[in-house]
Formats: C-alpha cells, sequence, structure tokens
C-alpha cells in the first residue's frame, strides 16, 4: 500500500474541491477515485487536521478514548463497592 503526504492529499482534495472531476484528479495522480473521495470527507469533516498518522487519534477522540476508559473504571469500582457493602452489612447482623 502507497502512503500518501498530507501535503499531497490535501492538494488533490482542494483541485477536486475547485470543481475539477474527481476522476480526472484520481486519474492524473494515480489513486483510485474511492480514496480521493475518502481523504475529501475526512478533510470537509475535519479541515484543521484532517490526515492524521496510522495508529493516532485526533486530539478530542483521543480525550474521548480516555474519558469512556475512565467511565468503565470508575463503574466496576462503583460495582465492587456496591457488593463488598452488601458483604459487609450482611456480615454486621
Amino acid at each position: 500500500m502507497t502512503k500518501y503526504s498530507n501535503e499531497f492529499k490535501e492538494e488533490a482534495v482542494k483541485r477536486v474541491l475547485s470543481g475539477v472531476p474527481a476522476s480526472q484528479v484520481a486519474r492524473e495522480i494515480g489513486v483510485n477515485v474511492n480514496s480521493l473521495y475518502t481523504w475529501k470527507t475526512r478533510y470537509l469533516k475535519h479541515p484543521e487536521q484532517p490526515f492524521v498518522g496510522s495508529g493516532k487519534l485526533r486530539a478530542d477522540d483521543d480525550e474521548l478514548r480516555k474519558l469512556r476508559q475512565q467511565v468503565k473504571y470508575l463503574q466496576q469500582e462503583n460495582e465492587f463497592l456496591k457488593k463488598a457493602s452488601a458483604f459487609f452489612a450482611k456480615n454486621l447482623k
């Protein structure tokens, strides 16, 4: 699989957005037209950082992942504390 630079992808998308047909741009630069459409979608959705590297997340996506992990941990901790309090309450009687 060929890896294209962010600048390359951005320039290709900008040509499509300027009115050049995606099929023509794809042919000229030697990429699959579906890849070009994917790049365009990402560019329009996140123009400030459309193409993050492999295995990397945008800052807001990374924060969301960390918060979800924290919620899961706290839910598990809460469940443990419920069981522990029920156990101790039962043994105090």
